[in-house]
């Protein structure tokens, strides 16, 4: 994974793309082989090293009982009101906060329940924003959601992919438009490609 670059990581399902995240964010060790972060092997940074240089965006965006500027905040609970908002505005979710009943001071229920499918993924490309890590993992950021919603998305997507080393992970062909390179997992097997056909449906 290159800096400033976003690779699609396409394939059938049951190919390993998700492992290959929790690989990345060391939810799981390699059985062989060796996964640096610069010039430093995993094997020689603990957990919390590597997650405070890798973000993951996983599929379904994690949302607490919590004030919406809370949940932005989450990696980040020292950060300013205005970082807060300046996140969100470039997630292209403020606009809909401040039609909250409060704002950014309104709670919401767990997991997000009053809120639409696209506005929680906002929230969390807010938060991604605000953790600002070198490294990211977009786990099917448009997963379940439909050709306008997430249309929506992409560009705050790639506002925050922007200068990071960027793992996209997708079965959806109209978010591979903003890769700037594609993998194909397939039989335990990595190629590149540079047509997005190379995406498998589930």
């Amino acid at each position: 994974l290159r800096p400033g670059r976003i690779t699609a990581l396409v394939g059938p399902s049951g190919a390993g793309k998700s492992t290959l995240a929790s690989l990345l964010c060391r939810f799981d060790r390699p059985d062989a082989g060796t996964i640096t972060l610069g010039d430093s092997d995993y094997t020689n940074l603990t957990a919390a090293s590597i997650r405070d240089h890798v973000t993951l965006l996983p599929q379904q965006p994690v949302i607490k009982a919590a004030t919406v500027a809370a949940n932005i905040a989450y990696g980040r609970p020292d950060a300013s009101r205005a970082e807060i908002i300046s996140a969100a505005t470039a997630a292209d979710a403020d606009s809909f906060i401040n039609e909250l009943p409060d704002g950014y001071d309104t709670t919401l229920e767990e997991d997000g329940l009053t809120l639409s499918g696209g506005q929680r993924q906002r929230i969390a490309i807010a938060r991604a924003i605000l953790r600002d890590t070198p490294v990211l993992v977009l786990d099917e950021p448009t997963a379940g959601l439909d050709h306008d919603t997430a249309q929506r998305v992409l560009a705050p997507l790639r506002r925050l992919a922007a200068g990071k080393s960027t793992l996209l992970i997708t079965h959806d062909p109209r978010v591979t438009d903003i890769a700037d390179d594609i993998v194909v997992l397939r039989d335990g097997r990595l190629t590149w490609s540079n047509s997005t056909s190379a995406v498998c449906a589930s």
